[in-house]
């Protein structure tokens, strides 16, 4: 097994805005994430959470440092290998779902392996990929016809496809309910219990308090690092009737 999903080593990220205008956005960021950890990052506007976001999940590239994910430096591809990267080793879940309208839900989870393998084989894994999040019986919805959680879950089930190393799910809650906040919650904690790394950005607390790690950035800095000694179980809230966000 590998030591750690993530390393990164002196991570820098600076951005200019017209001729005068530079903005650190990452300011030598050191971190490790070792596989089955479930880490939440946390920050103000402007504190580089979403930057850190974008490099980790190879949609950005550092302008210097080291960074190695799953046992390869990302650091010195091309535009086309960092692609293979992306799909072989993180699967996304954006706050907006990102699923396609025209395609029923087994057709979105399908899209990463739409152009590559057996059409058969592709078809049971995304099966078994909704029925792992509890969509089994609405495969053949499309998004207008489910709810947001609903969505949220397909787009859970596009992320594991590919049986990635990590997930990175961006705010995956902030367009939802409280009880639906707590059942992706609930899909994230059971990922993480059979051993999958989640990394979730996120700007609420107590969502955050569902994780075993929290990592407070600041100013294109990590202020904080502290692991959750009593993470909240969603199970258990929605077992008593409680939303993530109350």
């Amino acid at each position: 097994m590998i030591e750690s999903v993530v390393q990164l080593r002196g991570i820098t990220k600076t951005y200019r805005i017209g001729r005068e205008i530079t903005v650190n956005a990452l300011r030598g960021v050191d971190l490790d994430i070792h596989p089955a950890e479930f880490v939440a990052i946390m920050g103000p506007s402007g504190s580089g959470k979403s930057t850190l976001m974008n490099v980790l999940g190879c949609l950005d590239v550092a302008d210097g440092g080291t960074y190695v994910l799953a046992g390869e430096d990302v650091g010195k591809l091309s535009d086309n290998q960092l692609a293979g990267i992306r799909n072989k080793h993180v699967g996304f879940v954006f706050q907006t779902y990102n699923l396609l309208s025209r395609l029923n839900a087994i057709e979105n989870v399908e899209l990463p392996l739409v152009y590559g393998g057996d059409r058969h084989a592709r078809r049971e894994r995304a099966l078994a990929a909704l029925e792992q999040v509890g969509l089994g019986d609405r495969i053949h919805h499309r998004p207008s016809e489910l709810s947001g959680g609903q969505q949220q879950r397909v787009a859970i089930a596009r992320a594991l496809l590919n049986d990635p190393s990590m997930i990175l799910a961006d705010e995956p809650t902030g367009n939802l309910d409280s009880r639906s906040s707590a059942e992706i919650l609930s899909i994230f904690q059971r990922l993480n219990d059979l051993g999958k790394t989640v990394i979730m950005v996120t700007h609420e607390p107590d969502v955050a308090a569902h994780t075993k790690r929290i990592v407070r950035m600041r100013d294109g800095i990590i202020a904080h690092d502290d692991l959750v000694a009593r993470p909240r179980r969603a199970e258990d809230e929605i077992a008593m009737g409680i939303g993530a966000a109350e």
